[in-house]
């Protein structure tokens, strides 16, 4: 062997070197898809995960925080928030003043009304069968709400004047929410006791017939 020439077994280890550097790009990709993988199914990127009914339909938990009378949240873990923020089917509350925007007609006692019956209090959430878990803008999940002493409250709203029943949306309880409605207006509850035209959310201005005063 010349003197020149290295050794076997360094050569082996070059050439054992030369294969790891070109193998670990690689395994380092697929790591890195398998913990991107995970993070999206744990809804780490504001998805919503694959098994929302397993984890929510029927389920009963702890109201933490209501934001309005249509929004609440609760203490289970949603990906990386330690909460769930929940938006209740069939029923559009108004808004409450957040910062620099205003608050609408009504909103406060709906908020206060939601606010009562629930906050600190344990529910049960049923999702609407054959329909989308969470609404597409904010990602919050969409249930009925069922009071400890089983009253819906989605229907509680409508019925009591607190909310509208929200048409933008079709759900197996549609024509009886627009029934509760009807009767709401007719009777002058709540926001219906004194609400103006300019007061509707724009699906309903000019496509409501209000109750004279």
């Amino acid at each position: 062997m010349s003197k020149h020439t290295p050794p076997r077994t360094h050569v082996a280890r070059r050439g054992m070197r030369a294969v790891a550097r070109k193998a670990l790009p690689p395994v380092v990709l697929a790591i890195a898809l398998v913990g991107l993988i995970l993070a999206d199914r744990a809804g780490v990127f504001g998805r919503r995960p694959a098994d929302d009914r397993q984890t929510y339909d029927g389920r009963e938990v702890r109201v933490v925080r209501v934001h309005d009378g249509d929004t609440f949240e609760v203490d289970v873990p949603d990906g990386p928030k330690d909460h769930t923020d929940v938006r209740f089917w069939g029923v559009d509350t108004p808004e409450v003043a957040r910062g620099d925007r205003p608050g609408m007609h009504f909103g406060p006692e709906a908020a206060a009304f939601v606010r009562e019956l629930c906050e600190g209090k344990t529910v049960r959430l049923e999702l609407e069968p054959g329909r989308d878990t969470r609404d597409r803008k904010w990602n919050r999940l969409l249930a009925w709400v069922y009071l400890p002493d089983g009253r819906l409250l989605n229907r509680m709203l409508v019925e009591r004047g607190y909310g509208y029943a929200d048409p933008r949306f079709d759900h197996e309880r549609s024509r009886e929410f627009r029934t509760l409605q009807k009767r709401a207006m007719r009777d002058g509850r709540g926001l219906w006791k004194d609400v103006r035209p300019e007061d509707l959310p724009t699906y309903y201005r000019g496509k409501l017939e209000l109750p004279a005063d």
